[in-house]
């Protein structure tokens, strides 16, 4: 299979869709509704905010990554962090995931960003594999939660 990795711009609102369709499927989100196109279009616009694609031959989204740019007040650089990423199941360990981490790296270093860094629930053996295997380094950390508002709605 052959695939492209594309950074989504403004105006790839429909590719946008799809890897929130992708998303929606392989982190197997029940009732999940996705947000309007005003929403979206306004996120598209964001510069902190960094969407990759895998377009298969097809140039279907077969799997993606969301990522947030974070200036530091250490150094004269940005940190990004992976938010998400998934690729449909059909694609798994074919390289796809590799391909996504890849290309944000390359985005990454001609931004002059320092690091990359992404986080993986203890339980989820399968994505600490992987991040591991795409050569990330694993740190023991404890990640806390504030709930602002019931069920994630003001």
């Amino acid at each position: 299979m052959d695939v492209i990795y594309y950074k989504l711009a403004q105006s790839d609102i429909e590719y946008l869709c799809e890897l929130i369709r992708v998303y929606e499927r392989v982190f197997e989100m029940k009732d999940f509704q996705m947000p309007t196109v005003s929403y979206l279009t306004q996120l598209l616009k964001n510069d902190q905010i960094i969407f990759y694609v895998a377009l298969s031959n097809e140039r279907n989204v077969v799997g993606g990554l969301t990522a947030y740019t974070m200036p530091s007040v250490y150094y004269t650089a940005s940190e990004i962090y992976i938010y998400d990423l998934a690729v449909e199941q059909y694609c798994q360990r074919k390289g796809v995931g590799k391909g996504l981490i890849g290309a944000l790296q390359e985005h990454c270093k001609a931004l002059g960003c320092k690091y990359i860094f992404v986080q993986a629930d203890l339980e989820d053996q399968h994505a600490i594999d992987f991040y591991r295997a795409t050569g990330g380094i694993q740190e023991d950390v404890v990640h806390f939660d504030y709930v602002l508002s019931k069920n994630g709605q003001s």
